[in-house]
């Protein structure tokens, strides 16, 4: 390792412009073989995106019909990717250019593509085109993406109004959310409703209401965002599950409405749903993030401990178990390490501080789980590829996607 320090990028006035994501590409380009000897040799990394899981409907972008039970880098390659997002039987991701791809099914629109039908094995990129997105998210048959210039954009099934503008009109392109605006800072959506928090720190629903999961304090479907009951611009973070949505406030609080079945919202109150924003079992300040999809919830509190609740089948909880839990348990692995969960619709996958990938739950087709094994996992394990440079994870349907920084220099 070299001596010197290795320091963030700063302007022509030394002002200091943070760590940057760069290509492989662009750094040979620029400083050619002046890399070889510098002082950063062996310090250069760039992120490559990872898939595997089964093949259906070509969800993995490897331009086969190969399920894959080992991770395996998408048919568009490159080692420019930035975020990566999973749906139920599609993906979305962004590079470092800020250039959106999408693959898998299409049956909705969901791609942005511009044609409802077919499935895309390969990424494309959306008809909106451009390098300016910042930020994705996929629904069940729908995607939605935030631009660097804070707009909130949505495309695919609208059927219970979860493309939030104002009809339940499908769109294979992308357009603007009713409430429109430019102060959207993030979004999240689970089958047929969408959350996103803007700015100010005011929380906003939309889409199919039948067990109060838009949190209104009524079933109301709403076509257009509206906010929660509770209101406040205190909101930090917001996850979709299946027919509930959970959200951690400014304060560390996390707070959980919606569907309550399997234990779901974590309360230990049997399946009564709520209607508005409660909190959960465990209580406390010292929530740090969340994930849910389906019928769990998975989150990491200040500490890096991990806790997950809801239904546990197919091991999904990963605490040794198949059964439900109505209030927050830690999983089997344990530790106080984790840096990341991401909650499929039958599996969970997490990353640690180390950069170590974690995957547990359904092991569809000997794929989904990337362990080059057949059977599902009660407790987390490593995925085949293995490695201590994982950066981010997204889970969604018997597949899984994961962003990796390679050394190159």
């Amino acid at each position: 390792m070299p001596d010197s320090p290795i320091t963030n990028f700063k302007d022509s006035d030394d002002v200091d412009l943070g760590k940057k994501l760069v290509t492989k590409d662009y750094l040979l380009e620029v400083y050619g073989t002046i890399l070889e000897n510098s002082p950063a040799s062996g310090l250069i990394i760039t992120p490559e995106l990872w898939v595997w899981g089964i093949r259906n409907e070509g969800r993995l972008g490897t331009n086969s019909n190969e399920s894959k039970n080992t991770p395996v880098t998408t048919f568009a390659g490159g080692n420019n990717w930035k975020q990566v997002a999973g749906g139920f039987t599609h993906t979305a991701a962004i590079k470092t250019d800020g250039s959106l791809w999408t693959w898998g099914q299409n049956d909705n629109g969901q791609l942005g593509i511009s044609i409802t039908g077919g499935t895309r094995s390969t990424p494309v990129t959306t008809f909106a085109g451009g390098n300016d997105w910042k930020s994705v998210f996929c629904g069940g048959s729908f995607t939605g993406a935030i631009k660097t210039d804070g707009s909130l954009w949505t495309w695919g099934n609208n059927g219970n109004g979860q493309l939030g503008i104002n009809n339940t009109d499908t769109k294979n392109t992308p357009v603007t959310t009713f409430a429109g605006g430019n102060n959207w800072k993030s979004v999240a959506a689970v089958y047929f409703h969408t959350a996103a928090i803007k700015t100010d720190g005011s929380l906003w629903t939309w889409g199919r209401n039948n067990k109060s999961q838009l949190g209104i304090n009524n079933t109301d479907q709403k076509n257009i965002p509206v906010t929660t009951f509770t209101g406040g611009t205190n909101w930090k973070s917001v996850a979709c599950g299946g027919y509930f949505t959970t959200a951690i406030k400014t304060d560390g609080s996390l707070w959980v409405w919606g569907d309550n079945t399997n234990g779901r919202l974590g309360i230990n109150q049997g399946t009564v749903t709520r209607t508005i924003p409660v909190t959960t079992f465990a209580g406390g300040n010292d929530w740090k993030s969340v994930s849910a999809q389906s019928e769990s919830s998975a989150a990491i509190k200040t500490d890096g401990s991990l806790w997950t609740w809801g239904s546990g089948s197919e091991g999904k909880l990963g605490i040794n178990a198949s059964g439900d839990r109505s209030t927050p348990v830690t999983t089997f692995a344990g530790g106080n390490n984790w840096k990341q969960v991401s909650v499929g619709y039958n599996l969970m996958a997490a990353i640690k501080t180390d950069g170590s990938l974690w995957t547990w739950g359904a092991n569809g087709y000997g794929a989904a789980l990337g362990i080059n094994a057949s059977g599902d996992r009660s407790t987390p394990v490593t995925t085949f590829a293995g490695g201590n440079n994982w950066k981010q994870v997204a889970a969604g349907q018997s597949h899984i996607k994961a962003i990796q920084t390679i050394d190159y220099i």
